[in-house]
């Protein structure tokens, strides 16, 4: 059973969520890439979450997908507030917390204050220098525009500075798994690598040789195996 919420965050600003209902108060949260949306591998993501017996939120952040608000009027710490706002909405006991991409960061700099059972990064952006090619064109150019026009400025950017990740490193304390494809271009593994190692302990990290940054069906496929084992684990 999915149910489809209009969530007010601000400034009468609403996102777009999707709760995949499971009779459990086990509960995740989804958090999609930087311009992606809550569709797709996430609708399959969470429709698995429910066959293993948890509770499944997709959303969109505001300027994506179904969700109020222009994307150049967003940052990290607005879809950091996006997240809290739309986990407040369901009132979970626990939970835990999964971020693609962009939306990695966004999970691992929100959870020492949100507190989640774990936090799981596919591909995920930690450290700033990730995105310094788009800091540069916002300095040069005054914006820039990813695929699919999605377009920052220096509000962007500014923020970035504001959000280490070393940050994260010193005050993250509960286990964390990443998945990442060796193959990555678009956010390189070495950082994933670089991360884990700096979180010391309770981390795990799994390495797919030949995938890319959104991995083969296949590899997704298994990212959701080991996942759900990873949780019954801790």
């Amino acid at each position: 059973m999915t149910e489809k919420h209009l969530i007010e965050i601000e400034e009468n600003e609403k996102v777009s969520a999707v709760h995949h209902e499971s009779n459990s108060d086990k509960w995740i949260f989804f958090c999609h890439g930087f311009g992606s949306d809550k569709e797709g591998s996430y609708k399959i993501r969470c429709e698995r979450a429910v066959e293993e017996g948890w509770n499944a939120v997709r959303f969109d952040f505001r300027g994506n997908g179904g969700s109020d608000g222009d994307f150049i009027d967003q940052n990290l710490s607005s879809k950091m507030n996006d997240l809290k706002t739309v986990i407040d909405f369901f009132e979970p006991g626990s939970y835990v917390l999964f971020g693609m991409s962009f939306g990695g960061k966004v999970v691992f700099h929100s959870a020492p204050e949100l507190e989640p059972e774990a936090v799981i990064g596919k591909s995920p952006v930690t450290y700033n220098e990730i995105m310094e090619k788009f800091r540069s064109v916002v300095e040069e150019k005054g914006e820039y525009t990813h695929f699919g026009g999605k377009t920052i400025d220096h509000r962007f950017v500014d923020d970035l500075e504001e959000n280490k990740f070393r940050e994260v490193t010193e005050q993250l304390e509960v286990p964390v798994v990443f998945y990442h494809g060796r193959e990555d271009t678009t956010v390189h593994p070495e950082y994933t690598w670089e991360a884990a190692q700096n979180l010391e302990k309770n981390t795990r990290v799994e390495m797919f040789e030949g995938e890319e940054h959104k991995m083969s069906d296949a590899a997704n496929s298994k990212v959701l195996n080991s996942m759900f084992q990873w949780l019954e684990s801790i």
